[in-house]
């Protein structure tokens, strides 16, 4: 497993631990964001932090040590160095901890995980999060019709990613 421990003025990311998962399920099971984001057990978290290929991270509030969100990245290994942001959750949300954890995860796959390409799916009714993304750089590639089976009704989802070369570009800008 690769060791995180990204940080900001605000949000410190770092490898989930074992007593972080109470925290994981709860957050993902409040209705605010269980329409946004599949639901796992325990058990399931468990094992993706086991996994070679999956980085499941806490997002930790700088100031106050407390957990705030957690975050999973999936194809760490993939050949073709394409890797999916296949999961944020916050729990204390209109603090900016989306915005910057958004920073930090692109600074790892990029800086770090040497990705190529970092993917997410988006629930098209999720308008918020769409408008981070591009803001952030990424760019919609497509849109999944139909896919996800959310109470009774099917749900479409938009494809989005950001290419390295898009992110470096971003960060020279800033220098």
């Amino acid at each position: 497993m690769k060791e995180i421990n990204e940080k900001s003025d605000i949000i410190i990311l770092k490898n989930t631990q074992e007593n972080d998962l109470d925290f994981v399920v709860e957050c993902e099971h409040r209705p605010d964001n269980a329409q946004y984001v599949g639901q796992w057990t325990k058990e399931q978290h468990r094992v993706s932090m086991s996994q070679e290929d999956i980085l499941h991270l806490s997002m930790v509030e700088a100031s106050t040590n407390k957990l705030v969100g957690y975050v999973i990245l999936a194809g760490i290994t993939n050949p073709n160095h394409n890797m999916e942001f296949r999961r944020i959750v916050i729990s204390d949300k209109g603090h900016g901890f989306g915005r910057e954890t958004l920073k930090l995860i692109k600074k790892i796959a990029f800086e770090q995980l040497n990705a190529h390409r970092l993917w997410l799916d988006v629930r098209y009714k999720n308008h918020k999060a769409q408008r981070l993304y591009k803001s952030e750089g990424f760019v919609e590639e497509g849109i999944l019709r139909e896919c996800i089976l959310y109470n009774n009704s099917y749900e479409s989802l938009i494809v989005m990613s950001i290419l390295k070369s898009e992110y470096m570009n971003k960060c020279d800008l800033q220098i």
